[in-house]
């Protein structure tokens, strides 16, 4: 019997990782993988649960899939990742459509769930205990969902910080890192497969190693994936300031395979509400830590995220955000507006900030990035970049493709022309002649 197994994968990269090992152990034991949902004879949805934007994403995707049940091929649908984990009880009572609820720490029994749908099984409940450990062996068994010459790697789980928005830790658990011997052996296995660029992911990169080696060891771990024959980029991304340590800053400033590229979500830059938000960083902490970042690698790409509307912001506290963004200029900057989160503290907070008051403030301060990117763009203007190349735009006989400096789906994208064919995943030395607020435009020089 041919079995179609088909992925919608919501959320974070860290969430994709956890898809393409599910699909994996789901290979394994005899399904094929299908992208279209109406081929496929079960659907997982990896819900997430972050925000409430996501939550509602993960509702309506869940209610949308179930209706295949009804028209097409499909015999189940399974319900994975943190919404399955927080509201497992929850969804069986509101969406009685869903056959198995997998929690965060569970998705090794995926196939098991989807053996017993097939087998006629309803209302199969696998969640185990959110601190559980992870088989490292199913790691390198990942169907890559990427374009294949980039991939994520997901380095630990879990979260030991407890800021008072985020919700993760109770969905997540406590921090647990892998191995280095596991992570350098499934990179070499994504090299093998043609991965070129990885990425590395965590709820909390900077503080990899701290359970396993007594002390944070990311600076250890990046010299050794720095080894691995084929891989040519390797990428930092959710490092905190409070933990990036000096070894690492110099492993990133002596290794020429790692990207002089690294995200740091600071969330404010007022103290008072950082210390609200539960977060163990201060401005001046953040100020020496990318000081020590631009002195050890003058061209890095710094990128953070932030918060408005946090419950209690004040307009001077909301000024020193802003004048704290004007003072640093991050090369790449995102911007949220506060989302109040079921269980957690600030939910219960005084001084809830009104919806129109929230989005004020972030049109502001993206407004204000605008401009501090269209000013760093402009500074490449005459430099030659290297670039992974993304794809091409055949009506316009344009190649598209990032540098160093630009995440995939979150960053800039250059726009270059060639007189030469170049393929996906391929690299190019590109010189910029023009440069957009985000994007950068040029020509491949060879």
């Amino acid at each position: 019997m041919n079995k179609n197994i088909a992925f919608i994968s919501l959320g974070c990269d860290k969430n994709r990782v956890d898809s393409e090992v599910m699909l994996g152990i789901l290979a394994e034991r005899g399904y094929t993988p299908v992208s279209d949902e109406n081929e496929a004879d079960i659907v997982v949805i990896n819900t997430c649960c972050f925000i409430k934007d996501a939550l509602e994403e993960s509702i309506e995707t869940i209610i949308e899939t179930a209706k295949l049940k009804k028209k097409g091929r499909c015999k189940g649908v399974i319900a994975a990742g943190c919404l399955a984990q927080r509201y497992e009880k929850e969804i069986f009572e509101e969406m009685p459509e869903v056959d198995a609820v997998i929690g965060t720490t569970a998705y090794e029994s995926v196939a098991d769930a989807a053996d017993r749908i097939l087998a006629g099984e309803t209302g199969i409940r696998i969640v185990n205990d959110i601190d559980m450990q992870m088989d490292e062996k199913n790691a390198p068994k990942r169907v890559i969902s990427t374009a294949g010459y980039y991939a994520y790697l997901k380095i630990s789980e879990g979260c030991d910080n407890h800021c008072t928005y985020c919700v993760i830790p109770k969905m997540r658990g406590r921090h647990r890192s892998r191995t280095m011997e596991s992570l350098v052996e499934e990179t070499k296995q994504l090299a093998e497969a043609g991965v070129k660029e990885l990425i590395i992911v965590a709820q909390d990169t900077s503080i990899y190693g701290r359970d396993l080696y007594g002390k944070p060891m990311l600076h250890e771990l990046l010299r050794r994936l720095c080894q691995v024959e084929g891989i040519e980029w390797i990428r930092l991304l959710y490092c905190y300031a409070e933990t990036l340590t000096d070894e690492t800053i110099k492993a990133m400033a002596e290794e020429d395979k790692i990207c002089k590229y690294i995200d740091i979500p600071i969330q404010h830059g007022s103290d008072s509400v950082l210390k609200r938000m539960g977060r163990r960083t201060s401005r001046a902490l953040i100020t020496e830590r990318i000081g020590a970042l631009r002195a050890a690698m003058p061209d890095i790409t710094v990128r953070t995220t932030i918060i408005t509307g946090f419950p209690g912001e004040t307009e001077k506290e909301f000024e020193e955000l802003a004048d704290f963004i004007s003072e640093l200029k991050f090369e790449k900057l995102g911007v949220f507006t506060y989302s109040q989160e079921e269980g957690t503290v600030a939910a219960e907070m005084d001084g809830q900030i009104d919806e129109d008051v929230k989005e004020q403030r972030k049109n502001y301060i993206m407004e204000l990035q605008k401009n501090i990117s269209a000013e760093k763009c402009m500074e490449k203007i005459g430099k030659t970049v290297r670039v992974i190349v993304d794809g091409k735009i055949p009506e316009d006989d344009i190649y598209c493709g990032r540098s160093a400096a630009d995440a995939p789906d979150i960053d800039g994208i250059v726009f270059f022309k060639s007189d030469y064919e170049i393929m996906s995943g391929d690299f190019a030395d590109v010189k910029i002649n023009e440069a957009s607020d985000y994007d950068l435009i040029g020509e491949a020089v060879y």
